[in-house]
């Protein structure tokens, strides 16, 4: 059975604000695809995920078309659910006197803390307790996220994204500001959820951030896409370099990537 794609998207045109970020812009995504976008800041990654999210909208045009899970006319409940997604913004925006546990809680309903009208079972609260301690962050459960380090932040966020059971992850940048165990233990967790049959979309400019898992790379530049294809393909210091507008020099070991500096010409 052939996999299907869980993003297409077809001859979009978005703006924010004055300034056009993606011009008749076509990617397509197929489930079981463990597929990282790579590019530097202003690439339009934020843009991207914005759109997927339903925080900003193409225009109008009778040949433009989103599909997410072959849905055109999609939910945005709906599919929050089956798309699992960890961002800065989120982080950043997250309120900070909600308890570890409503972190996991407010996943359910992809809104940021949780309020008096959500309706949480029995099932749904001990669901966040399995994940919860999956993570390594039972010990969270009634700490204010204000008092959370970084990456206990981040790891809350992941169970929100992981506490309904998505299809896919959606990962922004998922280590930037944690320290070295930080980083290591968190994209250990992601890997253990890739082997469970998640599908990983991962954005990114950190080339460690690639897991080994990924097989295909996309590299995103003035919003547009100037290479897609196998990781081993593209991942290379030439087309690095020139995604980056500076000498790079790659590392490999065991499956993962390192950008290192370059050899500049001498002036």
């Amino acid at each position: 059975m052939k996999p299907s794609p869980f993003i297409e998207i077809e001859r979009a045109t978005v703006y924010r604000g004055d300034t056009c970020v993606f011009n008749d812009f076509s990617v397509s995504l197929q489930e079981g695809e463990h597929v990282a976008i790579l590019g530097p800041n202003g690439a339009g990654k934020s843009t991207f995920l914005k759109l997927l999210a339903g925080e900003v909208h193409p225009f109008p045009h009778d040949e433009t078309h989103i599909r997410l899970f072959g849905e055109e006319q999609w939910n945005v409940w709906d599919v929050r659910k089956r798309l699992g997604m960890v961002s800065h913004d989120l982080q950043h925006h997250y309120l900070e006197q909600v308890i570890g546990l409503k972190v996991l809680l407010s996943g359910y309903f992809a809104s940021i803390g949780t309020y008096g009208h959500q309706d949480f079972t029995y099932a749904k609260i001990a669901r966040a307790h399995t994940v919860m301690e999956e993570l390594g962050i039972g010990f969270l459960t009634d700490r204010r996220f204000a008092e959370m380090s970084t990456g206990e932040q981040r790891r809350c966020l992941l169970g929100r994204a992981l506490v309904h059971d998505p299809t896919a992850l959606v990962l922004d940048e998922p280590t930037s500001g944690l320290d070295l165990t930080a980083t290591f233990h968190y994209l250990d967790l992601v890997r253990a959820h890739i082997r469970k049959g998640k599908t990983l979309l991962l954005v990114t400019h950190h080339i460690h951030e690639i897991p080994p898992e990924v097989e295909r790379v996309i590299f995103l530049k003035q919003g547009k896409i100037i290479q897609d294809g196998g990781k081993r393909a593209v991942l290379t210091e030439a087309n690095l370099s020139a995604l980056f507008d500076c000498p790079v020099s790659l590392a490999q070991a065991n499956g993962w990537y390192q950008a290192l500096p370059g050899h500049s010409t001498p002036h």
